[in-house]
């Protein structure tokens, strides 16, 4: 390796011989080492941005679910897919190099389990959220430039819109959208139901639930519960047959309307499930008044969350908080927040923070109760 590395260098000081570089101790062939081998890591970091496109196009292509019922060459994944063959087979060779799928002796390929989740029909599927980080959130995040320096989300410099805007004016993007909510909270619901015990409660109001994965969760562990579905209206219309695919429709009531006017009133419990971090302080106190309006002094808030370290470190779940956390401030202006900041935030609306509940996942329930 280190010869290799004369030689590059002696081509990047414009020296024809190598042999003319001074010779280097041990100490400084180790340092050259450790140089290029963070570089290495760098570039790993800079260039990982192919693995989430190719993983989308294969989402997109639905490749997975071809291979589903057995390996299958290129030329029969590309006339399925309506592909041109030899692209298709490198982006095949990409996909092994993931281990999303795996290339046989005869040169078919078959899934592998991790390529399974981007099954449609998968247990644990993140198909559409492959899809919602690969194209939707893809050119938001080119201009993550743009909102460091402004403090503002970039959709509003793309589109003119903030918000949640454009899924009420793209059916397509919608669907995608409260599909991938549908994926990520399904990971998170049932230990959300583990940790926190609903036992005693007889209704309570998913606020902003989209099509209801948490909700359907808590209804199936509390049998004799009902519930309320709450969310602008093109959620609402998908949350039905959701949650009657859940065997929970029954039990419950579909309500269309924006958190920002009223909430409905009269349950137990309002739980809201990745609702403040969408937005900033000022537009996650008008949501959490309009909550405080609807309780009865003996209702409970529950806020199902990440929390952001105080302190950040180069670890892999403080990645995932800080992805989290950027990925707000691009796509609505919003943050992450640490414990301090959901506690000035509820005492600001007359909550007061009764205790905080951590799952098996990387979510808490942050339960608050009116005064």
């Amino acid at each position: 390796m280190f010869g290799n590395f004369r030689w590059w260098l002696a081509s990047w000081l414009g020296l024809e011989d190598p042999k003319r570089i001074p010779p280097r101790s041990r100490q400084d062939q180790a340092s050259d080492r450790e140089n290029l081998g963070q570089v290495a890591k760098l570039l790993g970091i800079v260039n990982s941005s192919w693995m989430a496109q190719a993983t989308c196009v294969a989402a997109e292509l639905g490749i997975a679910d071809q291979l589903a019922s057995g390996p299958k060459t290129t030329d029969e994944l590309a006339r399925a897919s309506g592909c041109h063959a030899p692209s298709l087979r490198r982006l095949m060779g990409a996909l092994t190099s993931l281990d999303l799928c795996a290339e046989r002796g005869d040169g078919a390929f078959e899934l592998t389990p991790m390529g399974a989740l981007l099954r449609k029909d998968a247990p644990n599927s993140v198909r559409s959220w492959t899809i919602w980080w690969g194209r939707y959130l893809w050119p938001v995040w080119a201009n993550l430039l743009y909102s460091v320096k402004a403090g503002t989300d970039a959709r509003r410099l793309l589109a003119g819109t903030e918000g949640f805007d454009p899924l009420e004016r793209n059916a397509t993007m919608a669907a995608t959208f409260y599909e991938a909510m549908v994926e990520l909270t399904r990971l998170v619901g049932r230990g959300v139901c583990r940790s926190y015990d609903f036992s005693g409660m007889k209704q309570v109001v998913d606020v902003g639930g989209g099509y209801g994965e948490l909700l359907g969760a808590v209804l199936k562990a509390y049998p004799a519960m009902r519930g309320i579905l709450f969310d602008l209206p093109r959620a609402v219309q998908g949350a039905r047959p959701h949650l009657e695919s859940l065997g929970v429709g029954d039990r419950c009531n579909f309500i269309a309307g924006s958190f920002f006017d009223s909430v409905p009133g009269g349950a137990d419990a309002y739980l809201l499930k990745s609702v403040i971090h969408n937005w900033d302080d000022a537009q996650s106190a008008i949501i959490l008044r309009n909550c405080r309006r609807a309780m009865s002094p003996d209702a409970k808030l529950l806020l199902v969350e990440q929390l952001m370290p105080v302190h950040m470190e180069a670890s892999p779940r403080v990645q995932a908080m800080a992805r989290a956390d950027l990925n707000m401030l691009v796509t609505h202006g919003a943050r992450e927040r640490t414990e301090a900041e959901f506690q000035r935030l509820l005492r600001a609306q007359d909550f007061s923070l009764v205790r905080i509940i951590p799952t098996v996942s990387n979510y808490n329930v942050i339960e608050a109760v009116p005064g």
